[in-house]
């Protein structure tokens, strides 16, 4: 194989459509726009959303709640996931970004129950939910909150 025997997958390219040259070619004179109308026009068209002056959904639909801004927002792991450590490691949460358990750290780390845990490790995160503290420390290692 040279570089001059590449070319694309067959179908993934399209001959670009060349409107308006001659009624033969069968996008001709309106150029595949019709007549008249909005859409024909130069610069025509409408917004996305426009229902053609009718209510929108998006103002006919109801506005609750409110979302705020200043919510911390935590990174769930489960006790399962802890598992992959050997006995005796401190658990934080740069160890569990570099292994791959999680991809970012957020606001901080939140250990949930779910799982089981035999290894005993000392876990050092922003919360710990309390089945999780429980199952850490009934397999005999520590949650510290930091």
């Amino acid at each position: 194989m040279r570089l001059d025997e590449l070319k694309p997958a067959e179908g993934s390219t399209f001959e670009r459509k060349r409107v308006g040259r001659g009624i033969g070619s069968g996008t001709g004179k309106t150029s595949g726009k019709g007549h008249k109308g909005q859409n024909a026009r130069s610069g025509g068209g409408v917004r996305p959303g426009f229902e053609g002056g009718q209510m929108p959904l998006y103002r006919r639909l109801p506005k609750r709640g409110f979302t705020n801004i200043f919510a911390k927002e935590y990174v769930a792991v489960n006790v399962s996931e802890l598992e992959r450590f050997d006995n005796g490691t401190e658990v934080t949460a740069e160890l569990l970004k570099e292994s791959g358990v999680i991809s970012k750290i957020k606001d901080g780390v939140k250990i949930l129950g779910r799982g089981e845990l035999t290894k005993k490790l000392t876990v050092k995160v922003s919360k710990f939910s309390a089945s999780a503290q429980e199952k850490i420390e009934k397999a005999g290692g520590k949650a510290e909150v930091i």
